[in-house]
């Protein structure tokens, strides 16, 4: 901020030198026609270090505002532009024009020196010069090139309070745009919702700008809308409104419906331009509908219509990404007879089809074509024939090319160096590796996490764990962003090499930094924690896995295959505690392979192992699995416990099945010896009450009753009130002597 304003008061007007102005040549010379920038610049030393370089623009001693606008829009430096133009301000007989004003303005706004400019604003205004709407758009433009969107929007204000300038639609819609096009479509709605209640009529211009942003927003069905409200405005649409809906069909992937637009807007009397076709055949070549593509652009031609770059370099794309790179070089002949030479993107477009069917031969060729037609080729070009060497193990030819590129005047990117780093780490060229890792650097391509990971890994392989670290520490240092792959690498090398204590720091570090843990990190950690014997802690890891939602439900079951298979028992208890975090995360899929996955292994279950499914499924509403669970369970594991009968009891009743169902399976649980919890119990008579089965309901409390070996007078109690059927009484009063002892199997 200190140094903005010291530029800030550096731009305030200076008057000419006196001497200068009483005679600004020695006396002995013929005075020159010209009044030179150089000579008009502060002199103080204060100024002379932030001072612009020296200007070789002249000016006639009694210019015109013609003469002193040209010469402004030569001068490139803003500094220099508002230093001139404050002295040619204070001229005798000299008034700044419009012009003059606004081209001050643009170039302050280049530099984004707004005070500067709200200031010769100011002046323009006491001047008297009249201010229209473009001297606005100035100022909206130079906002939006910095990026501050909402200072732009309050030019509308400025420009209506401040100078009693009413904003046109060529001004909103000027604005409109620079928001769509930015990607501020809460802003546009706001604004739009202004030039509303402002009563400024749209024009076509106003619909198309937002369609556009409707598009963007992949809001087609709105956007269609739109279209349909331009007629109650008189207006009708034109090719750009048609064209807009068409690209955002295709960019949803909906050819077809681009397709439906195209004959609404050629029954609308509407005629294709060039923009539409060329729209039209790239969505066709997304979709890889080629043979239809090239249809399209005949029949076109038919009716008039001339191919120009643009087309033939995207039939030439689309036919190299589907592999028809033989056609593809059909199209490239005929372009050439249609007087088109190829550009960038053509040449790109072959190397990379001839590439990706592994003819890097053919693909090279080419690019000697290309230098010798006066093509310069780009990194693109390069690294795409690269990235394929290296991939095919011809990581010498790849180097080859890079010295090519080199002498070409094109400079490797960090793309480049990976790519040949990557095929020197796959091809075990690990200290060619490291010396290119240290040129590139030397040579100011900084490296990115895809560098460090690659050579992170290559360290891990060959156990050289501190020179990893240190690698580790210089992303830090340099700024490099750290991410999940970084740290997974790190730790499964520190678990290879035995040195598990070191992978539970880095694993520590990950929290520490922010950075997520997935999968893979657990997966590394827990492994290496059941080889160093430390079964106990790999399960709690586990767990806290599950709990995060790092696993999914096929590595679930492939972790606990991981660690039997590396001779590690676990036990049902541990089997236990999985499957039950694995419920207490909501991940009851995951819990049923898992489950399955034991009984895979033999594994007699416990109810502690099955109690959590099922109950997990309850909460489900999954009550016909749960219950299925459940005979399996009498079935194939070890009997059910009270807690199990109490589970499925519950979910009986909360679940608004049949209440014969809960009925029934309170019998079958009272006859195994188990009594119900009462909240469940005071459900299912609930539901007995409400549908008139009160009978059933006696029995039942008569049943808990003999189960439960009541007193003589506690029996005679509920008994008394059942006989009165006060059953709300009998039932407090039931709930009362259960609550008073333990939900625990009765001993026989």
């Amino acid at each position: 901020m200190a140094a903005s304003l010291s530029f800030l008061s550096y731009l305030k007007p200076h008057p000419w030198p006196p001497q200068l102005l009483a005679s600004p040549f020695p006396s002995s010379l013929k005075p020159s026609s010209f009044i030179s920038f150089s000579l008009a610049r502060p002199t103080s030393s204060s100024s002379l270090s932030s001072a612009p370089s020296s200007s070789t623009h002249q000016l006639r001693p009694n210019f015109t505002p013609s003469q002193l606008l040209e010469t402004l829009r030569k001068e490139n430096d803003p500094e220099m532009v508002l230093w001139v133009f404050d002295w040619a301000s204070q001229q005798p007989n000299f008034k700044p024009t419009l012009s003059v004003y606004q081209e001050v303005l643009r170039k302050l706004g280049n530099e984004g020196s707004f005070d500067s400019m709200k200031r010769v604003l100011q002046e323009m205004k006491q001047s008297g010069c009249k201010i229209n709407e473009g001297t606005f758009l100035i100022f909206i433009e130079s906002y939006v090139g910095r990026g501050l969107y909402d200072e732009a929007v309050s030019v509308i204000d400025m420009m209506q309070e401040q100078f009693g300038v009413n904003c046109g639609t060529h001004t909103f819609n000027f604005l409109l745009n620079v928001l769509v096009e930015g990607w501020r479509l809460k802003l546009v709605e706001s604004v739009h919702s202004r030039m509303v209640e402002s009563g400024v009529k749209p024009d076509v211009s106003t619909f198309n700008i937002l369609i556009k942003g409707l598009c963007k927003a992949h809001q087609i069905r709105p956007a269609l809308l739109m279209m349909e409200e331009m007629e109650g405005y008189g207006l009708t649409p034109d090719e750009k409104t048609y064209t807009t809906i068409m690209q955002g069909y295709i960019e949803e992937g909906n050819m077809d419906g681009a397709l439906r637009v195209t004959e609404q807007m050629f029954e609308a009397g509407c005629s294709a331009t060039a923009v539409t076709v060329n729209v039209l055949v790239n969505g066709f070549c997304k979709e890889g509908r080629l043979e239809e593509a090239m249809d399209f652009v005949q029949d076109m031609t038919v009716k008039g219509f001339n191919p120009d770059q643009f087309t033939f370099n995207t039939l030439i794309g689309g036919l190299c990404k589907q592999g028809y790179v033989k056609h593809a070089l059909e199209v490239l002949d005929l372009m050439l007879e249609e007087g088109f030479d190829p550009d960038i993107f053509t040449y790109n477009a072959l190397i990379s089809g001839l590439c990706k069917m592994g003819e890097i031969e053919e693909a090279k060729e080419v690019l000697e074509l290309m230098i010798l037609k006066g093509c310069t080729p780009n990194t693109v070009t390069y690294n795409t024939l690269i990235d394929t060497m290296c991939k095919k193990s011809q990581v010498g030819k790849a180097a080859e090319v890079v010295h090519l590129l080199t002498s070409k005047g094109v400079l490797p990117d960090v793309c480049t160096f990976n790519s040949i780093i990557q095929g020197l780490c796959l091809s075990r060229n690990h200290k060619l590796a490291m010396d290119l890792f240290q040129e590139m650097k030397s040579k100011g391509c900084k490296p990115d996490e895809f560098t460090y990971n690659m050579l992170i890994d290559s360290l891990c392989s060959r156990g050289r764990m501190d020179e990893a670290l240190d690698l580790l520490k210089e992303m830090e240092s340099s700024g490099c962003p750290r991410n999940a792959v970084t740290y997974n690498i790190l730790i499964a090398g520190f678990c290879k090499n035995r040195r598990v204590e070191d992978a539970e720091e880095i694993f520590d570090q990950m929290e520490l930094q922010g950075v997520s843990r997935n999968l893979v990190t657990y997966n590394a950690l827990i492994d290496g924690l059941f080889k160093d014997g430390r079964v106990e802690e790999a399960t709690e890891l586990m767990d806290q896995m599950i709990m995060e939602g790092a696993g999914d439900i096929k590595k679930a079951a492939d972790i606990v295959q991981t660690m039997t298979s590396n001779g590690c028992e676990l036990d049902i208890v541990t089997y236990g505690t999985l499957i039950q975090g694995l419920c207490k995360a909501r991940r009851v899929e995951v819990a049923t392979l898992l489950l399955r996955s034991i009984q895979m292994e033999g594994v007699v279950l416990t109810p502690q192992v099955y109690n959590p499914v099922i109950q997990a499924l309850f909460k489900k509403r999954r009550s016909l699995e749960a219950v299925t669970l459940f005979r399996e369970m009498m079935e194939k594991g070890n009997p059910p416990d009270a807690i199990t009968h109490k589970i499925v009891f519950r979910g009986l009743c909360s679940c608004g099945g049949p209440v014969g169902e809960a009925v029934d399976f309170l019998v079958e649980m009272l006859e195994n010896g188990f009594l119900p919890d009462f909240p469940s119990f005071m459900m299912l008579a609930d539901g007995l009450c409400s549908l008139s089965m009160e009978d059933t309901l006696i029995k039942l409390i008569d049943m808990i009753m003999n189960q439960a070996r009541f007193s003589e007078s506690e029996f005679s109690m509920i008994k008394g009130f059942l006989k009165i059927r006060k059953f709300q009484d009998a039932l407090a009063t039931l709930g009362r002597i259960l609550n008073s002892r333990s939900p625990k199997r009765i001993s026989q």
